[in-house]
């Protein structure tokens, strides 16, 4: 199928797979389709669910770096349902041959690396990109460089990293700076940046709302944490293209749920903005999502916006109880900024934003990314001798 580069700010296009801005405006860019019914090659019939089940909707020609990514459980979470009045699913991104959806894109953004002949790729990470890089770049043989901000990743996800062959730096700055830099980087050594200012690597992404409607039909919202943006804006963009394509008829409502300490993308929403004012030193539990200067925060406001849906910010406090509400009353492992769907949803519902909907709550990874922080609101386990006496003593 037919594509090319579009920007969202001055319209321009480019037939171009080599950059990541808008050349002449600076703005972000995205993958446009000239899209053509005739020209799917896939069924919504709930089986084979998969990243590469919708590859005539993904804009690469070779054959793909795969790790057997998507097909992730959607769970009908009884009771969250119970909670919020609600009817509600929970789609289990952690269960990724990484532990998060970040494999989604990397799956497609390092074949468009290999597509292009690119020998290394790089990023700036909170942790979960920089997992799901290194895997994917291990898989296709070239190498991967890492920035980090010191000591704010969990340690999980830096041994994956670590583990998985990449070049793993980490700089005394925060997220927001790392991304500058790594750029920065990529433009002098001629490395493939795979961070979500990469239109190509949020394609992958988009295939989360295709394999919703693919098991459940479309649902009337769905509620997914934001960080740096990229995913409510591709899972909005699936949505869009498929109802474009008569697949659908209706878009759900996009509702973007931040941590109270990184949460420009809520303030923006409050005052009803499409531009952010960035959160200097954006501070949460839920490390995947702290990012004070979300590079796709133009795309993610115009998702909200255009389906009608909100923004909405959770305190840590919040998302760790819904954390532990998951895994103890309905036995799904996320991590925290995971959670910070759920939180957004028990919130919305108390404060009767929602009511006798179905809905979709993206869960981003896997609980056992960051089990430090497991650790620090669980306790450590309870140690007694060896002993059947001292054991039933604290049963």
């Amino acid at each position: 199928m037919e594509y090319l580069l579009r920007c969202i700010d001055c319209n321009s296009g480019f037939e171009s797979d080599y950059i990541y801005t808008c050349p002449r405006c600076g703005g972000l860019l995205e993958v446009h389709f000239f899209l053509n019914p005739d020209e799917i090659d896939f069924s919504f019939d709930g089986s084979n669910l998969s990243v590469w089940k919708y590859r005539s909707l993904l804009p690469v020609t070779i054959d793909p770096v795969s790790l057997n990514e998507g097909g992730t459980p959607l769970y009908n979470v009884k009771h969250i349902s119970d909670i919020s009045k609600c009817d509600v699913y929970v789609k289990h991104e952690g269960m990724n041959p990484s532990g998060s959806f970040k494999d989604r894109g990397m799956t497609v953004g390092v074949t468009k690396a290999i597509e292009i002949g690119r020998k290394a790729v790089a990023c700036a990470s909170t942790g979960n990109t920089s997992a799901s890089m290194a895997m994917y770049a291990a898989k296709a043989g070239i190498k991967a460089y890492v920035l980090l901000p010191a000591g704010k990743v969990a340690l999980g996800k830096v041994a994956q990293a670590l583990m998985h062959g990449a070049k793993v730096i980490s700089i005394r700055g925060n997220f927001d700076e790392a991304l500058t830099l790594v750029r920065q980087v990529c433009e002098e050594k001629g490395f493939y940046l795979l961070n979500s200012v990469n239109p190509f690597r949020l394609e992958g992404q988009k295939t989360i709302a295709f394999e919703i409607v693919d098991a459940l039909g479309v649902p009337d919202a769905v509620i997914l944490p934001v960080g740096n943006a990229g995913n409510i804006s591709a899972i909005y963009k699936g949505f869009v293209e498929l109802r474009e394509l008569g697949l659908i008829d209706d878009v759900p409502r996009m509702i973007g749920v931040q941590a109270e300490g990184a949460n420009p993308i809520f303030r923006a929403f409050v005052k009803g903005r499409r531009e952010i004012e960035p959160v200097e030193n954006p501070e949460t539990v839920a490390t995947a999502i702290r990012i004070g200067q979300p590079v796709n925060a133009k795309k993610a406001l115009r998702a909200i916006y255009e389906s009608e849906g909100m923004a909405v910010e959770v305190s840590d406090d919040e998302i760790v109880e819904a954390q532990k509400l998951l895994a103890a009353k309905e036995g799904i492992g996320v991590e925290p900024a995971s959670a910070a769907s759920v939180a957004g949803l028990i919130k919305l519902s108390r404060e009767g934003e929602l009511r006798g909907e179905r809905i979709v709550c993206i869960t981003t990874g896997h609980l056992l990314k960051d089990p430090e922080e497991v650790i620090k609101v669980c306790g450590k386990p309870v140690e007694v001798d060896a002993d059947v006496e001292a054991i039933k003593a604290v049963l």
